[in-house]
C-alpha cells in the first residue's frame, strides 16, 4: 500500500513539473506568425510584380483571378524551373475573432494542383492526394472552429486559438506542408501535422516508403534521435527528455510508423514530434533530422 502511495506522489509531482506554455510563449507563437504573414503578403506582391514583368499577361491574369482565397505561392518553389509550378498554397478561409477573453487567428491552407498540367498517372495521383490532403485541413480546422464558437456561446473561461501552415520543403522531389496549431485556455498545447507529397508518384509519402524493402530503418533512425537528445541535455541543463526517467512509461524509446516526419531541403529525414510527446510540456514541439549517413545505405 505504501509503494502504491508513493508511486501516486511521485505521478503528481511529475505532472506538476511539466510546465504549460506561458502566456508570454503565446504571444511570442503569435508574434512569429504574424510576422510570417506579413512576410507572405510582401512575397506574394514581390511575385506579382516580378511575373507583371516577365512572364505573359495570360498566366498573370490566372493567378489573380482565384475567387475568395488570397493566394500565397510556395516561395521555395520559385527555384524550381521545371516541377516549380506543379503545386500552389492558397488560403482557403481566415477566421479571426478577437475580444478581451478570446483569440482566434486560424488560417486555413488549400493545395492547388497548377491547370495546364499534361494529363498522366502522377497528375491524376497528385489531384487526388491534395484533395485528402485539404480535407484533411478542413476538417482539423472546421472542429477548431467550431469549438470555439461552443464556447463563445457558453461564454466561459478564456481561450486562444491559432493556426498557420508553412511550406517546409519543396524540391523536385518532395513537397512538404505543416499545418501547426496552438489551444489554449488557460495552459496552453501546440501540436503539428505534416503533409508530405512524393512528386515522382504524386502520392503522399509514408515513412516506409523513403526505404528499400525490408530495411530496418525504425532502429537507426530511433538510435540517432537518442543520441542528439542525450547531446541536447549535456549541452544545456535547461533542455530535458524523457530518456531515462523515474517513470519508465514516459521514456522514448522508439518511432513508428505512425511517427511525423517529413524529408527536408537537404534530402534528410525529420522527425516531428508534439509537445509533450518525448519532453515536457515547455520544451514545445521538437524536431530531429537524421543525417545522411545514418540512412543513406537504406534509402531508395
Amino acid at each position: 500500500m505504501h509503494d502504491l502511495v508513493e508511486r501516486e506522489l511521485l505521478l503528481l509531482k511529475k505532472e506538476y513539473e511539466k510546465p504549460q506554455m506561458s502566456q508570454a510563449q503565446v504571444e511570442e507563437l503569435r508574434a512569429k506568425m504574424e510576422e510570417a504573414k506579413m512576410a507572405d503578403k510582401k512575397d506574394k506582391i514581390k511575385r506579382i510584380r516580378t511575373r507583371a514583368a516577365l512572364t505573359a499577361a495570360a498566366f498573370v491574369g490566372s493567378f489573380l483571378i482565384l475567387p475568395n482565397t488570397s493566394p500565397v505561392i510556395a516561395h521555395a518553389m520559385e527555384q524550381i524551373p521545371v516541377l516549380g509550378k506543379l503545386i500552389e498554397v492558397v488560403t482557403f478561409r481566415d477566421y479571426e475573432y478577437e475580444s478581451d477573453r478570446n483569440h482566434a487567428d486560424i488560417q486555413v491552407p488549400e493545395i492547388k494542383v497548377e491547370l495546364g498540367l499534361p494529363e498522366d498517372q502522377t497528375l491524376e495521383n497528385l489531384e487526388r492526394t491534395t484533395d485528402e490532403i485539404n480535407r484533411e485541413i478542413k476538417k482539423i480546422t472546421d472542429s477548431l472552429i467550431e469549438e470555439f464558437e461552443t464556447y463563445l456561446e457558453k461564454e466561459e473561461g478564456y481561450q486562444d486559438i491559432l493556426v498557420k501552415s508553412e511550406i517546409l520543403t519543396a524540391t523536385a522531389d518532395y513537397f512538404t506542408l505543416k499545418l501547426l496549431c496552438y489551444q489554449g485556455a488557460g495552459s496552453g498545447y501546440q501540436w503539428n501535422y505534416y503533409y508530405t507529397i512524393d512528386l515522382n508518384t504524386g502520392k503522399r509519402l509514408q515513412l516506409k516508403d523513403v526505404f528499400m524493402e525490408g530495411a530496418d530503418y525504425i532502429t537507426p533512425i530511433s538510435e540517432a534521435i537518442k543520441e542528439q537528445m542525450k547531446a541536447q541535455m549535456d549541452a544545456d541543463e535547461n533542455v530535458y527528455y524523457w530518456l531515462d526517467d523515474e517513470i519508465e512509461e514516459w521514456n522514448f524509446k522508439s518511432v513508428t510508423d505512425e511517427t511525423s516526419f517529413y524529408i527536408n531541403e537537404n534530402g534528410n529525414v525529420v522527425i516531428g514530434f508534439n509537445e509533450g510527446d518525448v519532453a515536457p510540456m515547455y520544451m514545445g514541439a521538437v524536431e530531429f533530422e537524421i543525417p545522411g549517413n545514418v540512412l543513406n545505405d537504406i534509402r531508395k
